[in-house]
């Protein structure tokens, strides 16, 4: 009787030591792939949700005046960044008034080239129609939308793609 006891003892010690090792074992696995690189976590300090934030594709119309303005995925929506720059826009644009500028509409690298090509025109809309709340004449803007066809960043990943997720306001004379 004893004996029998004791091998369900061992038997009940062998099975909490599988369990416990199982454990350990997949608590390391997810440890280790909740690691974030520093390349990591230099893409995510440029990006706030899913639209990008950094300063490194952005250009300027003139001096603190930036040229484009990010969306989020498949958003025409303007963010507060966004409404910010095109403030700047619109005060630089009546300070300058024989100056005309054409919005470009863009999208990323995902979804078909007609939908991205309408979606890079509510974009390019969106802005525009921002500039003339701030009293830029509607016949000073022209705009365009070039969908997925021409990305400030040719690669295949989130920070790529919030980069392409833009409007850009060239001047146009």
């Amino acid at each position: 009787m004893f004996k029998k006891i004791k091998e369900l003892g061992v038997m009940v010690f062998k099975k909490l030591l599988k369990s416990s090792l199982l454990v350990l074992v997949t608590a390391l696995l997810m440890t280790a792939c909740a690691t974030k690189t520093k390349t990591t976590k230099k893409i995510e300090a440029q990006i706030a949700g899913d639209v990008f934030t950094g300063a490194e594709t952005v250009k300027y119309l003139a001096t603190g005046v930036p040229d484009r303005v990010f969306f989020a995925t498949n958003k025409s929506v303007l963010t507060t960044k966004a409404r910010d720059t095109l403030r700047k826009q619109a005060a630089w644009l009546r300070k300058n008034k024989s100056i005309n500028v054409t919005v470009e509409g863009h999208a990323d690298e995902r979804g078909t080239r007609e939908y991205n090509l309408a979606l890079g025109e509510r974009r390019a809309n969106a802005a525009k129609d921002y500039l003339m709340t701030y009293g830029i004449s509607g016949n000073r803007i022209s705009v365009i939308s070039y969908g997925k066809e021409r990305p400030v960043n040719s690669g295949s990943s989130p920070l790529a793609w919030s980069q392409n997720r833009r409007s850009v306001t060239v001047k146009a004379n």
